[in-house]
């Protein structure tokens, strides 16, 4: 119960209704308990009613006593029929109180943990993965839920119902009460036992589904694939028998399921034989009348469910900690990306690396070592080298997506750590490498970072990135629906549509990272002179391995294996024997190529 007792915070909040709960619990038993007493009035007046019918048998009297008799058991009927519906009503207030609670603080919950995720740091989502990241947020708050509505309910039920019956019992026969609930342990211990061989093959069933649905969405995914390498009876195997697994899993399952509900019915049949047995000695005895044994085998059935739930309930509670447990590794994650002086101004764009070394801090990859360098306000500077080189990482430390591992960075004369983190990045229009698009319209995809967007900012940034004259090509135009990840449009369509989702934000400090790699050089040259006029008075960084696409920049760094080895404009590095002339000589030889 230990990692379960985050959750009281929440159960504080809803007291009211974990209150009201209660109370109508306590009712709603009240008017289950009431018409078993009515009912052993009832067989004691049968009783009555028969003798003293047989006593005045051929007088004029028997047929008043007949009448009497039907009308009072025609009362207590009424009387028992009406309690039925008050408990109904009041089983009702139970569910809307504990069970809506439930789904309240499962909402609460779900939003506290994405919230949280959104405030985690990049390092976080590398080392765990979205799979991971999903279940949490969805199966293990669902089973936490099953914690806070059914488990508290039916406990509560519980544990009012035996403080209401157990004592009145007792205090009617000792003997009788204790033979009576004997069975009753034994029920609880089963079906908590059986319950969770129940939910450990019902988990295994879920993993062999989930592995199913993967494979069939990769085999679909990458059909192309596996046409051409003609794997198709390969795929069918594979597919076969990890079908023939889910089936043979649910037939287990299905097994025991079986076994669950004839276990109940004969602990409670045992119980009521029990009951009648030890009541008809008692009854002979003269301690109990017949409406005792009635009373107690109502309250035999009444006492089941409670109890086998009590099983259940053990198994949701013992299912939910461990699910809590795991929701709590991820809460108990603090960011590190935290401002140090929550310094909040508008940014004119002066940035100075200042010997910045950095770590990956889940691979151990020394990705920058001693780099620095400085760009002025309205300067272009240009980061060039091959894969792995440390260019990207240059434009992730910028926006704080990590924080250097020594050293400091920047701008206008200010450290990064000491900005209001959404200051600082609602000023940097960033497009990262690996292009990201929502499942939504175009529109929504560019007006991304500025929500309250007009439609001339729209287009202006559409026609920056030159793909506002694809965009007016598609039927419904800027309101275009995206497939997911953006999988409606190309390569380049994609990377111009996210470079027009950075611009019309209009940033003091525009990253590019090494986002026209999927263009052509004629498309290439077209967003670049559009963006010279963009890039005149703001400072821009272009990250790319290709040549041609750093030549509007005032200066270029040359970066190799995280060291700064050139430095200057391409005039001066194309005269000096080095890595840029290498990498333009070779980039030269493939255009011709072409």
């Amino acid at each position: 119960m230990k990692s379960l007792s985050y959750l009281n915070k929440y159960l504080l909040k809803y007291k009211a209704r974990l209150f009201w709960g209660l109370v109508f619990t306590i009712i709603s038993n009240y008017f289950q308990i009431l018409p078993a007493q009515v009912v052993r009035y009832a067989f004691d007046l049968i009783k009555e009613g028969i003798n003293l019918h047989q006593l005045y048998e051929g007088m004029s009297q028997q047929s008043t006593i007949y009448d009497t008799f039907a009308k009072s058991i025609l009362v207590y009927g009424i009387v028992i029929l009406a309690m039925a519906l008050l408990r109904g009503l009041f089983l009702f207030f139970v569910r809307q109180t504990l069970i809506v609670m439930s789904r309240l603080i499962e909402n609460d919950l779900k939003n506290e943990i994405y919230e949280h995720y959104q405030s985690l740091p990049l390092s976080f989502y590398r080392k765990n993965n979205t799979g991971d990241l999903m279940a949490r947020i969805s199966e293990d708050v669902s089973r936490v839920r099953m914690y806070l509505g059914p488990a508290i309910m039916y406990g509560l039920n519980l544990v009012v119902l035996f403080i209401m019956v157990i004592p009145y019992m007792l205090s009617v026969n000792v003997k009788l009460t204790l033979y009576t609930l004997l069975p009753l342990p034994v029920l609880a211990i089963s079906i908590y036992y059986v319950n969770n061989i129940i939910q450990r093959k019902s988990d295994e069933i879920q993993r062999s589904l989930s592995g199913i649905t993967t494979f069939v969405q990769e085999a679909f995914s990458g059909i192309r694939v596996l046409k051409s390498f003609v794997r198709e009876d390969d795929s069918h195997n594979n597919f076969t028998t990890a079908s023939n697994t889910y089936k043979d899993k649910s037939l287990d399952l299905n097994f025991v399921n079986s076994l669950f509900f004839p276990l109940i019915l004969f602990l409670v049949g045992l119980s009521t034989i029990i009951t009648i047995y030890i009541g008809g000695q008692e009854v002979m005895n003269g301690s109990i009348t017949t409406g005792n044994i009635a009373e107690f085998v109502i309250y035999v059935n009444m006492l089941t469910w409670p109890v086998t739930a009590l099983g259940w309930t053990a198994s949701l509670v013992q299912r939910a900690a461990a699910s809590q447990e795991r929701i709590n590794e991820f809460l108990n994650t603090k960011t590190t990306i935290i401002s140090r002086k929550d310094f909040s101004k508008d940014i004119q764009g002066d940035i100075v690396f200042e010997d910045v070394n950095f770590i990956y801090p889940d691979t151990n990859i020394h990705a920058l070592k001693n780099v620095s360098f400085r760009i002025q306000h309205g300067e272009t500077l240009a980061v060039i080298g091959n894969t792995g080189s440390g260019k990207s990482t240059i434009a992730t430390l910028l926006p704080r997506m990590f924080d250097v591992t020594s050293g400091r960075i920047l701008i206008d004369g200010v450290d990064v750590r000491d900005y209001n983190l959404m200051s600082l990045r609602s000023q940097i229009g960033y497009v990262p490498q690996d292009v990201f698009l929502f499942s939504d319209t175009i529109s929504n995809n560019i007006g991304f970072g500025l929500p309250e967007i007009q439609e001339e900012q729209m287009v202006q940034a559409a026609k920056d990135a030159d793909v506002y004259e694809n965009i007016i090509r598609f039927p419904e135009q800027f309101e275009t629906k995206l497939g997911e990840r953006g999988i409606t449009l190309s390569g380049g369509q994609k990377q111009r549509v996210s470079i027009a989702r950075a611009l019309v934000r209009e940033p003091s400090i525009l990253i590019l990272d090494d986002s026209l790699s999927a263009v052509d050089t004629k498309t290439e040259n077209a967003i670049l002179n559009s963006l010279q006029r963009i890039m005149a008075n703001r400072t821009s960084i272009i990250i790319s391995h290709r040549v041609s696409s750093v030549k509007l920049a005032d200066r270029i760094l040359v970066l190799e294996d995280g060291v700064i080895v050139q430095h200057g404009t391409h005039e001066v590095l194309i005269q000096e024997q080095g890595l840029y002339k290498e990498l333009y000589e070779r980039q030269l030889q493939t255009e011709d190529m072409d």
